[in-house]
């Protein structure tokens, strides 16, 4: 699994909004200690939706224009649950830090003065991957980032 996101600049994040229907949007994130961070505007509509509601989605696709197949584009879907990190806290600078060496620093140092811009951190509770027909895996192991043979189902 994390060489798969490791290739990936942005996740695909699904929250569930005030009127209890899924929200797509998307952010760049960071995965450290077997965590995900990304850092979202309050005006944001999936930062309202994860203040309200801390259940989420995380979703990584290949890109398009490097699939073999369409039908089978490789992918990794997440169920998680976030918290948002205190500005004030060493948490905050340690992850901030992360996204000024991943990212455009200067953009990072700017957006890091907005005090509208919140930084959560997703765990990951379940998920499962797909790497083309027939491969497809459960998330599992202690941290949560293992790939796990799917023992059932499949296609006939």
């Amino acid at each position: 699994m994390i060489h798969f996101i490791s290739n990936i600049q942005t996740a695909i994040i699904g929250t569930i909004d005030k009127n209890n229907l899924p929200f797509s949007s998307y952010a760049p994130y960071i995965y450290h200690d077997n965590r995900f961070y990304i850092y979202i505007s309050t005006i944001a509509t999936h930062t309202k939706n994860l203040e309200a509601n801390p259940k989420a989605s995380l979703f990584f696709i290949e890109d398009e224009a490097k699939s073999e197949n369409l039908f089978a584009r490789k992918r990794i879907s997440l169920q998680c649950g976030s918290i948002k990190i205190a500005r004030e806290s060493e948490k905050f600078e340690e992850v901030l830090a992360l996204f000024s060496k991943k990212f455009d620093s200067s953009m990072v140092e700017m957006l890091k003065k907005m005090t509208d811009f919140n930084l959560f951190e997703l765990n990951v509770q379940y998920g499962e991957a797909t790497f083309g027909f027939g491969a497809a895996y459960l998330i599992g192991g202690d941290d949560m980032n293992e790939l796990v043979p799917r023992k059932s189902g499949g296609h006939k």
